[in-house]
């Protein structure tokens, strides 16, 4: 009997998959046929127990370390003499991790000397270079179809109206307008029109376009969000037809919900990737924590010993990609730290994650030894002065650089009550240097990072405020 849902019959795939070595979820056919498939199997997984996701991952797992064992040189070093035939989760976090600097350096030895062919040809990525020196990688037809299918899966979750307006504010886009959402969504559904802007356009340019765009959907960037939230409050303006913003790439400030609740009236759906991987986790329909994307890739959340964090711990982000045969990611040290959720209510069982922090040079370290993820919510600005934007970098260990956007220089008053306002926010006197520009840029990525570190060294274990 095929297995029930609400009362609903749920047709599952057949066995065979049209790439090789995709055993789950099995991919019946490449295009749209596919994906209309894919997305019935996900409707489907994503109510399963948490055991039997891990089990259905463990097969996929074994395929995929005996093509990288066969195939990738660094592989068949790095995990010598293991059998994915008795891979148990044990052995499995036992396992060397991949560092960036690894993936950096080591690019040829971490390609597959031999990709199925019907993964397609494998084609090269590269991340913005946010945090450093771009990582190389590469991605293939199968990783491109999984990805499509999540973003899928995102829209199904959050019931949008396909029928309405997008407005996208991103990278790599110049201005224009389309006669509907473009791929894969317009693939498989009838949608409305959509128009593009490059997320470099000054901010009060891009809320002049939105309010003329009028959409009812915005696709950008966290940052850029809260920079348009924050000049429409200033402003007095309302986006009248918006329903909900949608927010990538970075991790969100804990104040950003409220300051778009307060601007427009509609909720965030934020979603977590990172370009090596793809989708990594989608917010809840129901909450503000998020699911992990368990039918694409293993997470793991580690502490310092390496051992996996229990619900309301924090730890470093550790990803396998499960789909990825051109170049294997396994145990991939990402770089990000994220807090651990409990098993949601929703029913779902998908893995939770309750908060993503972001990389370790966002955590503020102080004399003492102990380290946060700080947050600036904007009302500590507005309240003093009428700031525009603004950037915290912590140099040392007792001194702090503010470079700030406004139309004119902080006053010695307004400069004297924010200092006494971020002492007492981030529990330590620190000596305070002030720095006005006529803009602060994002990185080519379209990401801006409204806190840095540039002290070195791990001062000690990671606490959340």
């Amino acid at each position: 009997m095929a297995p029930q849902r609400r009362g609903r019959t749920l047709k599952l795939s057949p066995a065979t998959s049209c790439f090789a070595g995709i055993t789950w979820p099995v991919v019946a056919a490449a295009g749209p046929r596919g994906l209309r498939d894919l997305l019935k199997q996900l409707d489907y997984s994503q109510w399963s127990s948490a055991d039997d996701l891990r089990d259905s991952q463990l097969g996929q797992l074994k395929v995929l370390l005996r093509h990288a064992l066969a195939t990738v040189p660094h592989y068949a070093r790095a995990f010598a003499g293991l059998d994915p035939d008795q891979l148990d989760w044990a052995t499995f976090s036992s396992l060397p991790r991949l560092g960036r600097p690894e993936l950096q350096a080591r690019f040829a030895a971490l390609r597959s000397r031999a990709l199925p062919a019907s993964h397609g040809q494998p084609a090269e990525g590269q991340s913005s270079g946010s945090t450093g020196t771009p990582i190389r990688f590469l991605r293939t037809g199968v990783t491109q179809f999984f990805w499509q299918a999540l973003i899928l899966r995102e829209h199904l979750w959050q019931q949008r109206d396909f029928s309405g307006k997008l407005a996208s504010i991103r990278v790599r886009v110049q201005e224009r307008h389309t006669p509907n959402w473009g791929a894969p969504v317009a693939a498989l559904y009838r949608t409305g029109p959509a128009a593009l802007l490059n997320v470099q356009t000054d901010v009060s340019e891009q809320l002049d376009w939105l309010l003329r765009e009028d959409p009812d959907y915005l696709l950008t960037h966290a940052s850029n969000l809260g920079a348009l939230a924050e000049l429409s409050l200033r402003k007095g303006v309302r986006l009248p037809r918006l329903r909900q913003a949608r927010t990538f790439s970075e991790a969100l400030r804990p104040t950003l919900r409220a300051t778009v609740l307060a601007a427009w009236g509609v909720q965030i759906a934020d979603v977590y990737t990172c370009e090596e991987a793809g989708y990594i986790a989608l917010q809840c329909p129901q909450h503000d924590h998020y699911h992990v994307q368990a039918e694409n890739l293993i997470v793991e959340i580690l502490d310092r010993d390496g051992k996996p964090c229990t619900p309301g711990e924090t730890g470093e982000v550790v990803l396998t990609a499960l789909h990825n045969f051109a170049m294997p990611l396994i145990r991939y040290h990402l770089g990000d730290y994220a807090e651990v959720g409990e098993p949601c209510p929703c029913g779902r069982g998908l893995p939770v994650v309750r908060r993503i922090h972001g990389r370790q040079r966002n955590m503020m370290r102080l004399p003492d030894g102990r380290q946060f993820w700080p947050s600036f919510p904007s009302s500590l600005w507005l309240d003093v002065a009428p700031i525009e934007k603004f950037q915290v970098i912590q140099r040392s260990v007792d001194e702090i650089e503010i470079n700030y956007v406004m139309f004119r220089n902080l006053t010695p008053g307004e400069e004297a009550s924010l200092v006494r306002a971020l002492t007492v926010r981030l529990g330590y006197a620190f000596t305070f240097h002030w720095q006005r520009h006529p803009r602060l840029e994002q990185t080519p990525g379209g990401k801006f990072e409204d806190f840095m570190s540039m002290v070195p060294g791990d001062a000690g274990a990671p606490t959340t405020t």
